[in-house]
């Protein structure tokens, strides 16, 4: 049975398989802290939502990138990916509360592309940086 889980087709799809349920709970999240409601809103057109949220999956993504990079146990490479998902989420309360002239969400809500734009270059950016510190 040992073999069966080194096999790394095995791995490969086990990896796979927790990055999108990840990415799922991940979102569901996220719809909790907006305003809004992500496809709702994506279902209508609203660029500057579909933006940050692609920012916000490619984001979660990167980081379990690294983690599934630097762990070989599935435990630690989900557990890694947690924690920079966790990071990721105060990055997005640490934008919201560097713009105090404006909400985020309101923007974003409204279809401000320019604030879902930065919003995507955010999460994308920050990625990079939790992963590094995964790596």
């Amino acid at each position: 049975m040992n073999q069966f889980w080194n096999n790394e087709y095995i791995k490969t799809a086990g990896d796979y398989s927790v990055v999108i349920l990840s990415i799922v709970v991940f979102l569901a999240i996220f719809e909790l802290v907006t305003k809004y409601n992500n496809w709702e809103e994506i279902k209508r057109g609203n660029v500057a939502v579909a933006m940050a949220t692609g920012g916000k999956i490619y984001g979660i993504a990167n980081i379990f990138r690294h983690s599934i990079m630097q762990n070989d146990s599935l435990l630690n490479m989900i557990i890694w990916g947690m924690y920079g998902f966790f990071l990721l989420l105060v990055g997005y309360f640490i934008f919201e509360f560097l713009t105090p002239k404006f909400k985020i969400d309101e923007e974003i809500k409204n279809d401000n592309r320019a604030v879902g734009l930065i919003s995507m270059i955010i999460s994308i950016g920050l990625s990079y940086v939790i992963g590094s510190g995964i790596s």
